[in-house]
């Protein structure tokens, strides 16, 4: 029989006698979870009695009150008193109450020991420390080590985590490397302090180069690159030469030059020429220094896109027949879309076949149109200053020529500028404080904005002194670029110097461009700083100024890119609703993209209020910022949030829209997205629209180049799928992009974005051998988009001759006359006989007036049929097929068909490639659905084998260098910009 009171009990607390005390106290620990609300009633008694120190059962009393305090919901006062119940708190209970409590003190224990190990005075009582550690040890004993880990990682304790993965790796090699990468893992998307990763990160390193049997020395390669560490670099290299594993430092020197900073490759190849023990004229040492020169991969990858292009001219052509070429906006937009279809294919055909078109650009239309040179050609190190040398300062062209070849200069050797940092840097020395003339203002923009990419994340101070000599000259068009070129050399260094010298001057000029220009130099200085950024982006969003308003956004943009920290997104909610700037509002739903670049399925939930914002600036930013989050993902639910932006009222919104769209779509086909190919007639449709307007036209024109970029090889790839790292160069490519909102020149930046979409398979002496790997899926679905035919001009219906009554009935007279000479009946046809014509017309329009009718009739017994509750036969039949806003799902075949090395796979297309078994060429490195270059092993070295020629080795010994071109029309009428 149930107990429908505690009274007795309660009035046993009362007495005098501690034992019915006791016996009261462990009668209402029974009966609580039912009774608790009229217990409540006596909490100041059981209080009392736990505060009584000579009462023996006062831990008992904590346990009754803290369960009370539990089913009261308030669970601050029943963790304090749990924790005082000490003993009797009873850890192995199974009950929702001990759950509750645990987690609550595992939260309250997590947030104590991030404070003390980042250094603050905190002190954590022993009950909690004693929990915290049963709980692991509990997880320990159960063998679930992942949850431990987790626990363990989220208090920031290293001790145990490294305790953990040292017991399991003694025991069991193999799984302990499997736990350092669950750990590695966590450290990107669960870790938020810098600070704490950057210990885990060495603690790791630690466990790593212990482990005997099971070394992996591609993970170490992966921290190495989060790490920075150019000297454990040295040490990994200097070890792997030394045990004759060459082939695993190769393939982690090529994982270096795709995903590490400029400043760290450079530092290592130095630092390892600079070593006695390190012999470099040795050939596997002086192999090992030429892969991180940085010129295999440009070469490999320029190969790929040369050898693999796909490029429907047809699209481009039709856009430069139906956009004007002498409207500068219009210009620039088929420059642009040009740029992005040849994008390191090191094909410039167009240009040379429209030289006509290309004369018709005028001031910084001629100066993009140049620029656009160094996207074509990016990479293409062995030949890229000779194809720019009719333009460079000192020929005879006109100054946006030259300023726009020393910006292609720059894209040419992106991230790889050691050949050309120095001849830029020359220039700007030379011409630095000569910053004020026209001519010369437009030549330093081109070279701070091609020293700034070729030196991006550099970390050069004498560059940097250098850009700082044009900014002080304090004209607004060098200064601006000088202003966004400092950071890019500077790019995630969080100089505290170099940000009060910048943010100082941002104050004092009077130059909005210049303004600009600076406040998105200290965001790139302050990329992957996070919480060490605080400082400057609250005195950022604290301005007066609103460009630094805006600069503040970008700041929190890329210092938290990829982390989706809740207190950067709140902040950027704020100023997107609050701001009364519309540039802030923008740039602050934009820069949401940039945060959510990991966690990209939330993006379209988060920005879907902002999407139907009336601010046009909001709904912008918020295709923006889908475009940049879900790039090259194809996410249905993005694409549903920017469909209604591509109908806007606005312009801009429209152009944004159509741009995003491209950027998500990219490399897809109607096979696996269904909605490409009505996306692709938008576009098409949109340009061809006489009443549309020029900046939705300039968005269609974009988008065309975006998603057909790099002849259809290239994706957009934010994060690097070898290392677990974020793409920076891909990041700030399309940080930089986004600013083409006031400077359109700045569009090229996108082309840092691009990735190429292989797999390259290369041996021991860096020759990429012809050979083929299998594909388990239907080639349908990575096939190219189909070609588009050029449409023939549709000949008009032939018109029914008009026949007058009086010629009718002369043409009978006649056609009876010639009847009766022939002996015939006069029901043969002649040639007179015209009115055939129009029966034939009169029959056709019959019959398609009835063939109408009939499919009217068809509509209304199909909806007659639907209100009868009958199912109709169409959607019957297309109950199989898929939803055009959603992705096919891929179907592995058993039976794979063929791919050659150096063929383009897609990241969806990577899981289903595999290497033939018993093949001669194995990689090193085991294939885990990652494409880009592979080390392979030969297992037959002995026999011959046929090597595919790289664009650098078919410069060299085969093809003249191309004659270069004229960008004619200097002479024409100069037409306003």
């Amino acid at each position: 029989m149930a107990l429908v009171s505690a009274a007795p009990y309660l009035a046993l607390l009362s007495e005098s006698d501690p034992s019915l005390k006791s016996y009261a106290l462990s009668s209402l620990n029974d009966v609580v979870d039912q009774l608790w609300a009229e217990i409540a009633n006596n909490l100041q008694e059981l209080e009392d009695l736990y505060e009584d120190q000579s009462f023996e059962k006062r831990s008992l009393a904590a346990l009754v009150i803290s369960k009370v305090y539990y089913n009261l919901g308030d669970y601050d006062a029943s963790v304090k008193y749990g924790l005082r119940a000490e003993n009797d708190f009873n850890f192995e209970e199974k009950s929702q109450y001990i759950e509750t409590i645990v987690s609550q003190c595992i939260n309250i224990y997590s947030k104590l020991s991030q404070k003390k190990f980042l250094g603050e005075d905190v002190t954590i009582s022993p009950q909690l420390v004693l929990i915290f550690d049963k709980m692991v040890a509990k997880c320990m004993a159960a063998n679930d080590l992942k949850l431990a880990l987790g626990i363990a990682l989220e208090s920031f304790r290293l001790d145990i985590i490294t305790d953990i993965i040292q017991k399991e790796a003694a025991r069991d090699g193999e799984q302990g490397l499997a736990l350092i990468n669950y750990v590695l893992v966590c450290a990107n998307s669960v870790v938020s302090s810098g600070v704490f990763r950057t210990e885990l990160l060495n603690t790791l390193i630690n466990s790593l180069l212990a482990l005997k049997d099971h070394q992996d020395f591609f993970t170490v390669f992966k921290i190495i690159i989060q790490l920075n560490d150019s000297d454990l670099a040295v040490q990994v290299f200097k070890k792997l030469v030394a045990k004759d594993e060459k082939l695993i430092a190769y393939q982690g020197a090529f994982d270096l030059v795709s995903s590490a900073s400029q400043e760290l490759v450079d530092s290592v190849a130095k630092k390892l020429s600079a070593d006695e023990s390190f012999d470099a004229d040795q050939p596997v040492q002086a192999r090992l220094l030429h892969v991180l020169s940085g010129v295999p991969t440009c070469d490999l990858d320029i190969t790929f896109l040369y050898q693999n292009k796909n490029i429907d001219l047809t699209i481009l052509n039709k856009s430069r027949n139906l956009l004007e070429g002498r409207n500068s906006i219009f210009h620039s937009a088929v420059t642009f879309a040009n740029a992005f279809f040849h994008m390191g294919t090191t094909d410039d055909s167009f240009f040379r076949k429209n030289l006509e078109w290309l004369g018709k650009a005028t001031n910084w239309s001629k100066f993009s149109a140049t620029a656009a040179l160094g996207v074509i050609h990016k990479g293409n190190l062995s030949q890229g200053r000779n194809i720019l040398k009719p333009y460079l300062p000192g020929s005879n062209g006109a100054s946006h020529t030259k300023g726009g070849s020393l910006f292609a200069l720059g894209l040419i050797f992106a991230g790889h500028g050691r050949e050309t940092i120095d001849y830029l840097k020359s220039f700007i020395d030379e011409h630095g404080n000569a910053a004020g003339s026209h001519d010369t203002d437009v030549m330093l923009h081109g070279a701070c904005l091609g020293s700034g990419v070729a030196g991006m994340a550099s970390n050069s101070e004498s560059l940097y002194e250098a850009l700082k000599v044009v900014l002080y000259s304090d004209s607004a068009v060098s200064g601006q670029a000088a202003g966004l070129a400092m950071g890019l050399v500077m790019l995630g260094s969080g100089n505290e110097e170099a940000i009060n010298d910048m943010f100082t001057y941002a104050q004092e000029t009077q130059h909005e461009n210049i303004i600009r220009g600076l406040a998105i130099g200290i965001a790139l200085l302050n990329y992957g700083q996070e919480d060490k950024a605080l400082p400057i982006i609250e005195k950022l969003l604290d301005e007066e100024s609103p460009i630094l308003r805006y600069g503040g956004a970008f700041t929190v943009a890329l210092a938290y890119a990829g982390t989706g920290n809740n207190g950067a997104i709140k902040k950027l909610l704020h100023f997107a609703v609050s701001d009364p700037s519309d540039d802030v509002r923008r740039a602050s739903v934009l820069s949401l993209g940039f945060l959510l670049v990991r966690d990209y399925h939330a993006a379209p939930q988060i920005v879907d209020l902002l999407s139907q914002s009336h601010n046009p600036h909001v709904r912008y930013g918020t295709a923006m910022a889908l475009g940049i989050s879900c790039a090259g993902r194809a996410l249905p639910a993005a694409i549903e949030v920017l469909e209604p932006l591509t109908r806007d009222a606005v312009d801009f919104v429209r152009q944004g829209a159509l741009q995003a769209t491209a950027m998500i779509l990219i490399q897809q086909n109607e096979t696996l997205y269904p909605k490409v190919k009505e996306f692709t007639s938008l576009y098409a449709n949109t340009i061809k629209n006489k009443h549309e307007d020029a900046l939705a036209k300039f968005g269609a024109a974009t988008a065309q180049g975006i998603i057909d970029a790099g002849g259809r090889n290239v994706t957009i790839q934010l994060e690097n799928g070898n290392t677990n790292t974020l793409n920076a160069k891909a990041i700030v490519g399309l940080a930089v992009f986004v600013q083409s909102w006031y400077w359109f020149p700045l569009a090229h930046f996108l082309s840092l974005s691009f990735a190429p979409t292989a797999i390259i398979g290369v041996k021991e002496d860096l020759k990429a051998p012809k050979f083929e790997l299998n594909v388990h899926s239907s080639p349908e679905y990575f096939q190219y988009p189909p070609q588009q035919e050029e449409a023939k001009e549709k000949q008009p219906d032939k018109v029914a001759k008009a026949v007058l009554s009086t010629t009718a009935r002369a043409r009978a007279r006649a056609k009876k006359q010639q009847a009766k000479k022939e002996g015939e009946d006069g029901n043969k046809a002649t040639d007179m006989d015209v009115d055939d014509d129009s029966k034939a017309q009169s029959k056709k329009q019959d019959a398609e007036k009835k063939e109408s009718e009939g499919k009217d009739d068809k509509k209304t017994e199909k909806g007659d049929d639907k209100k009868d509750g009958k199912k109709d036969t169409k959607s019957e039949e297309k109950e199989d097929e898929p939803i055009a806003n959603e992705q096919v799902p891929i179907k592995y075949s058993k039976t794979p068909y063929k791919i050659s090395n150096l063929s383009r796979v897609l990241p969806a297309q990577v899981n289903y490639v595999s290497f033939i078994k018993d093949d001669r060429f194995v990689p090193i490195r085991r294939h885990r659905g990652f494409g880009g270059i592979i080390m392979l092993h030969d297992t037959k070295p002995e026999e011959k084998v046929e090597v595919i020629k790289t664009v650098r080795q078919l410069n060299m010994t085969e093809a003249p260098l191309p004659e270069p071109f004229t960008l004619s029309g200097e002479d024409l009428e100069d037409e306003v910009d």
